[in-house]
């Protein structure tokens, strides 16, 4: 839970069809009612006329009914499942560029171990490190890497796709 007693996180994902300005009768749906965006990805499916939405939101559970109720009303909506009442995997990738010449290069090194990161770019002043996982490892690692001297960070938002044979396949295509 967080801070404020009846507000909760949820995880949405929302199939569509993967056409022009979709995305923004989304977007305007939950920014018309003044209700929070946290994180979005969006992605084409295996079906190229469909993207998967997650979206990260949240609130009470009445203004999270509000919000399932809405985002079914849009006509290029297809499915919104959220994903956060399920058995679920969910992941996050950050891209971290922090100072790092040659004094402190072994120490990122085991730091990227640690999180089973990855360098991705060196030079001889800076060192960018690629890191995925749930948001708490995410975090922590944002956390370490402050005592190196963090110049940028690029944070994807957050995916997730339940587990065991649950898929978000279209059930009943609107016309």
């Amino acid at each position: 839970m967080n801070e404020k007693t009846n507000q909760r996180r949820r995880t949405l994902s929302i199939l569509v069809q993967n056409k022009f300005g979709v995305l923004s009768r989304v977007a305007s749906l939950f920014s018309g009612r003044g209700y929070n965006i946290e994180s979005l990805s969006v992605a084409p499916t295996e079906d190229p006329t469909l993207s998967r939405v997650t979206l990260v939101t949240d609130g009470s559970e009445e203004i999270l009914e509000q919000i399932y109720k809405q985002l079914n009303k849009l006509i290029d909506v297809i499915k919104v499942v959220d994903t956060s009442r399920e058995n679920h995997v969910n992941r996050e990738m950050v891209l971290v560029k922090v100072r790092g010449d040659a004094s402190v290069r072994a120490d990122l090194i085991r730091a990227a171990d640690v999180f089973k990161g990855n360098i991705i770019d060196a030079s001889a002043r800076t060192c960018t490190i690629e890191v995925t996982g749930e948001e708490g490892k995410i975090e922590a690692f944002i956390d370490l890497m402050t005592s190196f001297g963090i110049l940028e960070i690029a944070r994807t938002g957050r995916v997730a796709i339940s587990k065991g044979p649950r898929t978000l396949k279209p059930g009943r295509v609107k016309p």
